[in-house]
């Protein structure tokens, strides 16, 4: 079957270029030109991916709110597409929960390959070993339904959240340099961005740790990268 990918923006000309591409790559194009009819498209055709232009406008929901209202459908994998490259807004996006950020001008091949690298971590984040599920003293995870508890309540992690404690948890007692996380977390566009990686796992911690500034799983290995203790 076919992966749907949607992709939400008001330039029809885009929307029709990213729609041949798309096709041409393999998947299944589902297109919007405002965010009301992008959302409907999320509930009704339950997409793999969306792609959503933040800087779209409209009476009563601009772009980051369209972005907002699908990340609170579900962990639906999103990237990001704005003209405005700032770090600033890079951070937003990967604060509340983007998987990926594109910024415009773009090269549709690059597109392409950043939606199928999304895509494969996306599948990756729960086939840990064939086991479905993680349990240590404190830490219970359901890879499938990508559900966390900690000391048996329900922790919310967003997607980018939980792929960073997923990759550690694979690596339980090995330190992960920061260069790694950011390839197997965010992606290869990525490896200079250490800044992402620290403040990730201070907010795992913040969600994870009794007390995060003496961290009992979340370790940091000075000069070395991050270790999850067994």
């Amino acid at each position: 079957m076919q992966e749907k990918i949607l992709m939400i923006d008001d330039d029809s000309e885009l929307l029709g270029l990213a729609q041949t591409w798309l096709q041409n790559a393999g998947y299944e194009s589902l297109i919007a030109e405002d965010g009301s009819e992008g959302l409907r498209q999320v509930s009704n055709d339950h997409p793999n991916l969306v792609l959503v232009d933040v800087d779209i406008r409209m009476a009563r929901m601009d772009g980051w709110e369209v972005f907002r209202r699908i990340r609170e459908m579900g962990d639906i994998p999103i990237i990001i597409v704005s003209v405005n490259g700032e770090k600033s807004d890079l951070l937003r996006g990967f604060n509340l929960g983007a998987d990926d950020y594109v910024t415009k001008p773009f090269h549709f091949p690059e597109l392409i390959a950043r939606v199928q690298a999304v895509l494969r971590r996306a599948g990756a984040t729960w086939q840990q070993d064939n086991n479905n599920t993680f349990h240590n003293e404190e830490i219970d995870i359901d890879w499938r339904s990508r559900q966390v508890w900690v000391r048996g309540q329900k922790v919310a992690l967003s997607p980018t959240e939980f792929r960073l404690l997923s990759c550690l948890i694979q690596n339980q007692g090995w330190t992960v340099t920061p260069e790694e996380l950011l390839r197997r977390v965010w992606g290869p566009n990525y490896l200079s961005d250490k800044g992402y990686v620290k403040l990730y796992i201070r907010y795992l911690r913040q969600k994870i740790e009794r007390d995060p500034s003496n961290p009992r799983w979340i370790l940091t290995e000075r000069g070395a990268g991050y270790r999850f203790s067994p």
